[in-house]
């Protein structure tokens, strides 16, 4: 048998077990969120909107990879450590 699957298999173990251990915690995705928030708007986050936003978010971890969803849309999504703010949608 040839060592390069097992390696192969070895590497993609070692990826989703690093996954499994750096999954950003729920405090990762709300203070991001107020980071985001204040960023985008110093009137919002002087207001507190980033803290209200990330306190009313709700945390969906997939093992992996986590997201937050606030009226069911999602928020922020994270993974190996790092959390991603979406763009708010312009839909009118």
């Amino acid at each position: 048998m040839s060592k390069t699957p097992l390696i192969t298999l070895a590497a993609v173990a070692a990826l989703v077990v690093l996954a499994f251990v750096t999954n950003p915690s729920p405090d990762r995705h709300r203070d991001k969120i107020k980071q985001a928030v204040s960023e985008r708007s110093p009137i919002a986050g002087a207001l507190g909107l980033g803290a209200l936003t990330a306190f009313t978010s709700t945390y969906h971890p997939l093992g992996v990879a986590s997201y937050t969803t606030v009226n069911d849309r999602t928020v922020s999504i994270g993974a190996f450590g790092m959390v991603f703010v979406r763009q708010p949608s312009q839909d009118k």
